[in-house]
């Protein structure tokens, strides 16, 4: 059973999908997605949350501020600290949904919410489960230690910070892909991302748009999920693709990271690239749906 759901997120409506098992008898679990960097719900999102919800849990997959049906100004722009906003307005959507167990809460992201994830998920404790599928951490380690007084200035600039960007701090707007970087540079530069977008950004329905404006606002410290790595509490799954071919999914940071996580977790490796994952129906979907399912259920 799908319905549609919506909910307030720094003065505008962010809007998604609600994903519940049709034989529901009791409080549930809940699962959190959103997609990485300019796609939208239906660009194969929403099967792995069908994947989620036929193991038996609810899934509430939505679209970022300014893209696809939820609203926001101005169109198509990207902001890692609005879009962990966007990810902290949905936990306290979810905990008010009927039929969900608030105490039961996990993340999901893909790649540029893959680091997402990680930030929120040390932040609000409520977070038991995170899931970050072939995630950004960046293409370096961060310069800053990740130690508790950075984490302390994190929270602060995620819950009141003005993260506000400038024309030097934003990129674009620009094609989001582009097959010619020579002729139409892109925010996006691989072959293969440009594949993917524009076969499943093309279909019906999806409202995904080619193009975007990148923001990273000049803040007392950047936006380096691994600076909050040591303070995850939540049980977290790391899928990473060791021939990932986005520059900021650097695989060997990503590990870097994942080493910085005190608690339970779990690393796996998995073919295909950064975009192998989101092919469906393929033999990846179905290794990494599969791995995706065996945590979530296991730990909620």
């Amino acid at each position: 059973m799908i319905k549609e759901v919506e909910f307030p997120s720094e003065g505008v409506t962010l809007r998604g999908l609600l994903f519940l098992p049709e034989s529901q008898t009791k409080r549930l679990p809940v699962v959190i997605m959103a997609h990485g960097f300019s796609a939208t719900v239906t660009m194969v999102t929403d099967k792995y949350a069908a994947a989620f919800c036929r193991a038996g849990l609810a899934v509430l997959l939505y679209d970022h501020r300014n893209f696809g049906r939820s609203e926001g100004e101005p169109r198509q722009e990207i902001n890692p600290w609005i879009q962990c906003r966007g990810y902290r307005d949905a936990v306290k959507c979810a905990e008010r949904l009927d039929g969900v167990d608030p105490e039961r809460i996990a993340l999901w992201g893909d790649s540029y919410t893959g680091g997402q994830v990680i930030v929120v998920g040390a932040i609000e404790q409520r977070v038991k489960v995170i899931v970050a599928q072939c995630p950004s951490f960046g293409a370096e380690p961060p310069k800053a230690d990740p130690n508790r007084a950075n984490f302390e200035i994190i929270k602060e600039i995620l819950s009141q910070g003005d993260v506000r960007g400038s024309p030097e701090t934003t990129v674009g707007p620009m094609p989001v892909v582009s097959s010619d970087q020579a002729g139409t540079p892109s925010l996006l530069k691989p072959i293969q991302a440009f594949r993917w977008f524009i076969d499943y950004g093309g279909r019906a329905g999806t409202r995904w748009i080619n193009y975007a404006t990148r923001v990273l606002p000049e803040m007392p410290l950047p936006f380096r999920p691994t600076l909050c790595a040591p303070f995850v509490r939540a049980h977290t799954l790391l899928m990473v693709a060791p021939e990932d071919e986005m520059l900021h999914a650097n695989y060997s940071v990503a590990r870097q990271a994942y080493e910085l996580i005190p608690g339970s977790k779990q690393w796996y490796d998995i073919a295909g690239g950064h975009f192998g994952l989101l092919y469906y129906p393929s033999e990846l979907f179905d290794e990494a749906s599969r791995v995706q399912t065996e945590f979530l259920t296991k730990w909620l």
